[in-house]
């Protein structure tokens, strides 16, 4: 049963371009090898993405499943792909997942990959060497019924619906920890400000409250967008004709996909359509660029309102994590809220990406799909991490300067809006431009007047007053 080697240092293996001296103790095989040859291009290799890796191992295993149900699949090339599968889904031989994410071909050389990892472990359990592919073959038997063109595709999909829990988690405990800070500041009173000007009073818990909502209401967008991804080309094969597998194929391997996955997974009404469209990718990307702008507009507040802390608005206080300069002693700066900031652009770069990949399709596939899973892969991953970041280190520790915010809503000419209803736009108006020139607060000028009442002015200073929804009469 042993294929003896020249060199144990190397195997000999062969594709359509002639002989390739592979490393001995690797799992993959010539095909990968050509691809570390051809594209040395990021240097990310696809095992950076277990989520992706798991996707590719649970398509093949599927594929195994339903061939041997069907009857293609000799029993015993079966269990060694099974055998493979599952070692690699335990989180076993990811180091052997090695191409580049970027790559030409439509993702071939990650199918590819795949195929030749499983094989020789397969092989392995069986009692081979690697490399005795007349006894479980990488393409014949590990590809049997597929195409790059369907399973990578199908894969890419998947690895995006497995790596949704971490997502929509880090959103979910970041929103949760906004909305319990906009409970501890609730009555806290401050100035809003609109254009960073000063506009009205509100309080630090409605600002707190704000952050959290629109947060919050993208885990739905999540969920939503990502059932589009549970529609798959899988049996599609070459270009969605079907062609060299059974009609029975497609709905059986999809049935069995979903189980492996626990998603529900189905076929696509139209395969040679599915082949070809990505515009659920698209709309997905475009979701995490939403969620990256919202982070980082969030970010921009918490840079500005903990300015300072004296010179600037040192409203808040963000927990310090590092020294800020290398010469100005005791300086800190905002530096977690900064690299969200760093994240949240490139999130809006990769999504630039993935429309350009998208748009270069042509006819009946779309070649630059490696792109598309790469970026959108790396903006979940990386939003996932900032998310986190953002939340440990730097929302559940922020203070409030409380009598600072609280004289900056009092002093500010903003009160003035209140008592608009009252005393008229015009004579608020006045009486804003006399505050200004005569650098007099609004109380202090109504307090010298008889435009209210003392019942009146002491609803001024009330927050509950200022920060709802009601008329000071």
């Amino acid at each position: 049963m042993s294929h003896p080697l020249k060199d144990p240092m190397f195997r000999i293996e062969k594709d359509m371009l002639g002989e390739y001296r592979v490393p001995g103790d690797v799992l993959w095989g010539v095909h990968t090898a050509r691809a570390l040859d051809n594209f040395p291009v990021s240097g990310i290799p696809i095992g950076h993405f277990p989520n992706l890796v798991n996707a590719l191992v649970m398509v093949k295993k599927a594929a195994a499943n339903a061939n041997a149900k069907l009857e293609y699949l000799p029993s015993e090339k079966h269990e060694a792909i099974i055998i493979a599968c599952d070692a690699i889904l335990a989180g076993q031989y990811h180091d052997h997942f090695v191409v580049d994410v970027i790559q030409g071909g439509a993702g071939t050389s990650t199918n590819m990959n795949t195929n030749e990892v499983i094989a020789n472990i397969g092989l392995q359990s069986m009692g081979y060497d690697k490399g005795a592919y007349d006894v479980l073959h990488p393409i014949d038997d590990v590809n049997m019924s597929q195409s790059t063109n369907d399973c990578y595709p199908t894969s890419v999909r998947l690895s995006i619906l497995l790596s949704c829990d971490a997502l929509i988690t880090a959103l979910t405990d970041l929103s949760q920890s906004l909305d319990e800070k906009s409970v501890e500041f609730k009555d806290l009173l401050k100035l809003g400000r609109t254009q960073l000007q000063d506009a009205v009073p509100m309080t630090v818990g409605q600002e707190f409250e704000a952050f959290h909502i629109t947060l919050d209401e993208e885990i739905e967008r999540v969920r939503e967008v990502s059932r589009l991804f549970c529609e798959v080309n899988l049996g599609a094969t070459a270009i969605g004709t079907g062609i060299n597998a059974d009609s029975r194929y497609a709905p059986l391997v999809a049935t069995e996909l979903a189980t492996i996955s626990g998603f529900s997974i189905k076929t696509s009404q139209h395969l040679v359509e599915a082949t070809s469209d990505v515009g659920a990718f698209v709309l997905f990307s475009g979701v995490l660029k939403r969620i990256a702008v919202k982070l980082s507009k969030l970010c921009n507040d918490l840079r500005l309102l903990s300015s300072g802390p004296r010179a600037g608005f040192g409203e808040i206080n963000l927990p310090p994590v590092q020294a800020g300069s290398s010469i100005m002693p005791g300086k800190v700066n905002p530096v977690i809220p900064e690299v969200v900031n760093q994240i949240a652009f490139q999130v809006i770069g990769d999504d630039l990406s993935v429309t350009m990949a998208a748009e270069a399709g042509q006819l009946q596939l779309n070649a630059m799909e490696p792109l598309i899973a790469y970026k959108i892969l790396n903006s979940m991953q990386a939003l996932s991490s900032g998310m986190d970041i953002l939340r440990t280190k730097c929302i559940i520790g922020i203070t409030v300067n409380e009598e600072r915010c609280r004289d900056n809503a009092l002093n500010s000419i903003g009160l003035i809006t209140a008592l608009s209803s009252v005393i008229g736009y015009e004579k608020a108006s006045d009486l804003a431009k006399q505050a200004a020139s005569r650098n007099k607060t609004v109380f202090e000028l109504l307090s010298s007047s008889d435009e209210l009442s003392e019942q009146q002015l002491a609803l001024l200073v009330q927050p509950e007053s200022l920060t709802q929804p009601q008329r000071i009469k």
